[in-house]
C-alpha cells in the first residue's frame, strides 16, 4: 500500500538531564544531544508511518542527514516533525525539523525502507 506524500508525524520532548550531550557522552555540556535529536526525528517518522503499514510490515532507517544549529537547555520543550517528501517504492524520504520556542534547532532528512518484519529478522546477525 503506497504511503501518501505529505503524511506528517510529530513528537514533543521536554529536555531532561538524561537527554544532554554530557549524559550521552558526546560532549561535556548540559544541552540537548545531537544523538537524541536524531532519535526524536526517527521517532517522528514512525508516528507518520504508523497507520499506513500493512500487517507484518515495518520500516528501518537506511540513512540520516542532520544539521544541528542551536543549543537547547534542560527544561526546554522541543517538537520534532517528520513529513514524507518522496516515496520511491519501498524507500521513503522524510524532511525533518526540530524546533523550540525560539525557532529551528535542527533539520535534516531521514530515509526509511519498508520491509516485511519476519524475513528481515531472519537476516539479522
Amino acid at each position: 500500500m503506497p504511503v501518501t506524500l505529505g503524511v506528517c508525524g510529530q513528537l514533543e520532548l521536554v529536555v531532561s538531564d538524561l537527554d544532554t550531550a554530557a549524559a550521552l557522552g558526546t560532549s561535556d555540556v548540559a544541552v540537548l544531544a545531537t544523538p537524541r535529536l536524531v532519535q526524536l526525528c526517527e521517532q517522528a517518522t514512525l508516528v507518520a508511518l504508523g497507520p499506513h503499514l500493512a500487517p507484518g510490515q515495518t520500516s528501518v532507517v537506511l540513512r540520516i542527514e542532520m544539521t544541528h544549529v542551536a543549543p537547547v537547555s534542560v527544561g526546554s520543550r522541543v517538537v520534532a516533525t517528520a513529513t514524507l517528501d518522496r516515496n520511491e517504492g519501498r524507500r521513503l524520504i522524510f524532511n525533518t525539523t526540530v524546533n523550540d520556542a525560539c525557532g529551528l534547532v535542527a533539520a535534516g532528512r531521514v530515509t526509511r525502507v519498508l520491509v516485511d518484519a519476519a524475513p528481515f529478522m531472519e537476516k539479522a546477525r
